[in-house]
């Protein structure tokens, strides 16, 4: 299937996190993928590269969590994360949103975390900014539906990828072990279980799902 022929694919941070099993997929089903590499997303980098608005824009941005204990939050620890993870997708969607009302269709599917959906105890900045991503596409989902774009969220954890799961990580006895009492499913899912969501939220026919996050944990968030 080719359902994707003729469609344009906008891909943030593509080199890192699930931006290349997501661009392998969408390559695959036929589209035209544009890999940016870019790691920060202020107006200026967004005015002069995505001038010619994608069909489908894919908002993948990560960011390792700075764990510490509540009362040795770091001021600058916390800046990082929403300037890596909320305040470029809120860039993103931003300069997107108005093209893509104006032709009345859209996708945007934002690759987020399902931390904030449970919560991880040393690591609540990183929960907030996930957080704030999951909120925000839910806002913006709801706002855009009526003009035929459809803005959505994979909200995963257990999922392999360079920045939180990489290969040493899950070679780990002492990893695989937690697996069994932290993640039902009791594995790490493979990155195109991502990449395969991610071309279904975008398909064409795909036109009842908005402002969804949609978790993707192996049943951790239960």
């Amino acid at each position: 299937m080719n359902q994707f022929t003729g469609k344009s694919v906008w891909i943030s941070s593509a080199n890192r996190y699930m931006g290349p099993a997501i661009a392998d997929e969408f390559e695959r089903l036929g589209a035209v993928v544009t890999r940016d590499t870019q790691t920060l997303y202020d107006d200026h980098y967004l005015h002069e590269t995505l001038i010619d608005i994608p069909d489908i824009v894919i908002a993948n941005l990560a960011e390792p969590p700075r764990k510490d204990a509540l009362e040795a939050i770091q001021d600058d620890d916390w800046y990082v994360l929403f300037d890596h993870l909320v305040h470029p997708l809120m860039r993103i969607v931003r300069h997107v949103s108005g093209p893509m009302k104006a032709r009345g269709y859209g996708k945007i599917v934002a690759v987020t975390s399902a931390a904030p959906l449970r919560g991880l105890p040393f690591a609540s900045g990183y929960c907030a900014a996930r957080g704030a991503q999951n909120a925000f596409i839910k806002g913006a989902g709801l706002e855009l539906a009526k003009f035929g774009v459809q803005a959505n969220a994979i909200g995963q954890n257990y999922i392999e990828n360079d920045t939180y799961y990489p290969p040493d990580l899950l070679q780990d006895p002492r990893f695989v072990e937690s697996l069994a009492t932290q993640v039902p499913t009791k594995q790490v899912g493979a990155s195109l279980e991502t990449a395969k969501l991610a071309t279904y939220l975008a398909d064409p026919d795909v036109k009842h799902v908005v402002g969804q996050i949609i978790p993707l944990a192996g049943g951790w968030t239960t």
